[in-house]
Formats: C-alpha cells, structure tokens, sequence
C-alpha cells in the first residue's frame, strides 16, 4: 500500500455475509475512488479473503482491478486463557487498472 492510502481502503474479513465484503471493494474502487483497496484476514478467514478477492476482480469489476500483491504472515497474541496463539494472516492488496 502506498503511504496516501487510508484506513478506509482497508477491508476486514470477518463473520459478515461474503456479498457485503465483495460490495465493500466494488464500492471502494467505483464511488470513493480508491487506487488500491487491502483485503486483510487471519486464520479461517484467510480463503474468504481470496474469495472476495477473486469475484470482485474476475465478475464485478472484471478488466478494472488486478491482484497487485499478496502478502503472507502470522501474529502471536494471549488468548482468554492466556496461551500464546499464533494464527496466520494474509493481505491481498487490489489495484485499479490504468
């Protein structure tokens, strides 16, 4: 992501319905004007990201956005219990085609 890209471009895959994900990006790039849009996720949502990112590039705005870069980690906190967790993570990152 480049340093003029905002918070508001970040979306965060959670426990919503899959279709208000994929409208979040088609909505970031058509009406807010977004250059780049980060689709972020950890553990098991790690493949709706990929989802979501995949139907906004290849039915919604097919020929508009293109996968620009994906990048893999994982994050180490305490659960309730107090345990250390590590759980993976994944940031896709969509960029509008010139």
């Amino acid at each position: 992501m480049t340093e003029t890209t905002g918070r508001d471009n970040f979306i965060y895959i959670g426990n919503k319905p899959f279709m208000n994900y994929v409208t979040s990006v088609v909505v970031q790039f058509t009406t807010k004007g977004a250059s780049e849009v980060l689709v972020k996720a950890r553990g098991k949502f790690i493949s709706r990201a990929v989802d979501v990112a995949e139907v906004a590039c290849k039915r919604f705005l097919k020929d508009q956005i293109r996968v620009k870069d994906i990048n893999i980690n994982s994050e180490e906190f305490k659960n309730n219990e107090g345990k250390d967790v590590r759980v993976s993570t994944i940031d896709v990152v969509l960029e509008k085609l010139k």
